[in-house]
């Protein structure tokens, strides 16, 4: 059986990505899993406390999906498999917590110690994804300057931790299906598309057409 302080953070993640995190109260996720406020409260302090819990999520899932996978790259190349595992996980990251990306900036603001977890696990982040991108190097799979990996990395970063508000900006009606999430990953390829070694020409080609075959697709009325 699920325990009401689990249920509480699975009932917020959904109702914060679906609603916006700004439109949903403490008041809100109670009254959708049919319990009181106050026994909400006694397991959570409120909405920060709850969001706090939903980061503790999306720390564990970025620590387990971009560590560099160990002999993923061991036969002197990357397969595709490798590009699948770390694309798809990226996509994963922005879809289940959509909302944190939608109002970063505010929700990081109004909480100073969860900013400063969260500045520890963007460091953590970036130091994989250079590890990454010298691996990749080193198997000359990319050819990227040494020099280059570094503003590359903060580049692949922006992009991902901002692509959910630009896009939410590009609207007066805006709305975050799993397409628009798609694109945005298809953008990392293209970013990478300068640096991949020539004779990986078609592999990215297949990847770059595979994701954006996916963001073309209708969005799903169930994930919405």
């Amino acid at each position: 059986m699920i325990k009401t302080k689990e249920r509480i953070v699975a009932a917020a993640l959904q109702l914060f990505n679906e609603q916006g995190e700004a439109n949903v109260t403490t008041n809100h996720i109670a009254a959708h899993l049919g319990i009181s406020p106050g026994n909400l409260y006694y397991h959570f302090r409120n909405k920060n406390h709850i969001i706090a819990r939903i980061f503790l999520q999306y720390s564990e899932h970025l620590r387990q999906s971009f560590t560099p996978l160990s002999g993923s790259m061991s036969s002197g190349s990357a397969s595709p498999a490798m590009w699948f595992h770390y694309l798809d996980a990226t996509f994963y990251v922005m879809w289940e917590f959509r909302f944190f990306y939608a109002n970063l900036n505010d929700i990081l603001q109004r909480d100073p110690e969860l900013h400063q977890q969260y500045l520890a696990v963007q460091q953590e982040l970036t130091l994989n994804l250079q590890a990454l991108l010298r691996e990749l190097n080193q198997q000359q799979v990319l050819i990227i300057a040494d020099a280059e990996i570094a503003p590359l990395t903060d580049v692949l970063k922006m992009l991902v931790s901002f692509w959910v508000s630009y896009q939410s900006a590009q609207s007066l009606t805006p709305h975050i299906s799993q397409a628009v999430l798609y694109e945005g990953v298809s953008r990392i390829l293209l970013l990478l598309k300068p640096y991949f070694h020539p004779e990986l020409g078609l592999e990215l080609s297949g990847l770059m057409a595979h994701y954006q075959a996916l963001s073309a697709k209708p969005s799903d009325p169930f994930h919405k």
